[in-house]
């Protein structure tokens, strides 16, 4: 399989474990694009993701899309990123505006060495017709690239 087919067949395995992992069902995550190093998701307002005194989306909705793009930005560094074995190590979070609409959270691979990830995200939403940054982040991940080998094994 040539490094184009293998990429593809990456983003689909990827897309799959999106769509059928519960957490992620219940946010209503859409994958907008998972190529090598990075991984956009878009993440539909709902009401059940509002503080309940300002109706914005809840902060922590917000550090779990950063935290769960990131995971798949550095998933797709792997040679097998169905199967990669990873673990959030850190996690930051900057609000910069608050959030009354649909999320689009961008993550890209900074470094993903042997046995750690960084990432760097932006979260932005629409706001009078133009698309504004609402958050800013990024995370550490402990890589288990044995693993991921080890599967390949199997």
């Amino acid at each position: 399989m040539d490094a184009d087919a293998a990429d593809l067949a990456g983003s689909e395995a990827l897309e799959q474990e999106l769509r059928e992992h519960g957490l992620f069902a219940w946010l209503d995550l859409d994958i907008v694009a998972v190529e090598p190093g990075r991984a956009v998701f878009d993440l539909p307002f709902d009401e059940k993701f509002a503080n309940i005194s300002s109706g914005t989306v809840h902060g922590g909705i917000t550090a779990t899309v950063i935290d769960t793009a990131s995971g798949f930005a550095l998933r797709s560094t792997f040679e097998n990123p169905a199967h990669a074995a990873l673990t959030t190590t850190d996690l930051n979070v900057r609000y910069v505006r608050p959030a009354r609409d649909d999320l689009r959270v961008a993550a890209e691979v900074v470094r993903a060495g042997s046995s750690m990830g960084v990432t760097e995200c932006e979260v932005t939403t629409m706001h009078e017709g133009e698309r504004k940054v609402v958050a800013t982040g990024g995370t550490t991940y402990r890589l288990f690239r044995n693993a991921d080998a080890d599967e390949d094994e199997d």
